[in-house]
């Protein structure tokens, strides 16, 4: 894979890892207005390329359909069932991204060194959400893991629908934001009690709209746009290693030996997908 698409995918991931941290400062803030305020704010960042906004009408709504889509079941997983439980569902979608290639992307296939580096990852996604302890599933949370799955597909095939549809810029990613963001506006007012925002929570409010839900779903889109799906996917497992690092750094938790064997699990899977080989499709 190209370098220019590793760092573009690397800064995409970052951005993705201080969402956790995030919720924690905006957990008083309705789920669906965040997201709403979000991405109207990333809406707002892609403006200068306003132009490119214009897509045909079936792009505009796999965008929605990833964007938006993907956190309405997200959070709605997090209403039906514990949120780490949720959150481990959910961290299938880099494995399926790297699983579901193949079957959506003309050319190409699996070697086993993808698929190794793929199953690493997960086990190393799910050491780290294990050491917080998992219950046993219910009945009752049935839905909530339904719905997380969900949100893993939609996110995936997003991810890999976008090399399939007429070719668009970069920049109509903030005309997905803008529809997404209206969409959860929505939602916002068909669920959720209304809400204003206290002074304090704008700041991070904004910082949210412009890093992870604004400017890294420019920065994924140009790296699946030049680079190799299959070991962006594998790469994508490094998002709750760093969330899990952040979150031990500003005392949401510690990093103790699972994490260190979950890092040491996700690198090595993220270098085995990452790796290129000769007759590979890129």
């Amino acid at each position: 894979m190209s370098r220019s698409a590793t760092l573009l995918a690397l800064a995409a991931i970052v951005l993705w890892a201080s969402l956790a941290l995030l919720s924690v400062q905006l957990r008083a803030v309705p789920p669906f207005l965040l997201v709403a305020i979000a991405l109207l704010v990333g809406a707002a960042c892609g403006l200068p390329r306003w132009r490119e906004w214009k897509v045909p009408p079936t792009t505009l709504l796999l965008g929605c359909y990833g964007l938006f889509g993907y956190h309405f079941c997200l959070f709605m997983a997090f209403r039906f069932a514990p949120a780490l439980e949720a959150n481990l569902i959910n961290y299938l979608w880099p494995l399926l991204i790297v699983l579901l290639s193949p079957l959506i992307l003309p050319g190409v296939s699996l070697t086993p060194r993808h698929i190794a580096g793929g199953l690493l990852g997960f086990a190393g996604c799910g050491l780290i959400v294990a050491g917080q302890g998992l219950a046993l599933p219910e009945s009752r949370h049935l839905l909530g893991y339904g719905l997380a799955l969900m949100a893993a597909v939609m996110w995936s095939t997003y991810s890999l629908l976008t090399k399939r549809v007429r070719a668009f810029p970069t920049g109509a990613i903030g005309g997905f934001c803008a529809a997404s963001g209206v969409l959860a506006l929505l939602a916002h007012c068909l669920f959720e009690p209304a809400y204003w925002p206290l002074p304090a929570e704008w700041g991070w409010l904004l910082w949210l709209g412009v890093g992870p839900m604004g400017a890294a779903f420019f920065l994924w889109d140009a790296a699946l746009k030049r680079g190799d799906a299959r070991a962006i996917g594998t790469l994508a497992y490094l998002t709750p290693l760093l969330s899990t690092a952040l979150l031990a750094l500003f005392g949401g938790g510690s990093f103790g030996w699972r994490a260190a064997v979950a890092m040491g699990l996700i690198l090595g899977g993220a270098w085995l997908g990452n790796s290129s080989r000769r007759g590979d499709p890129r």
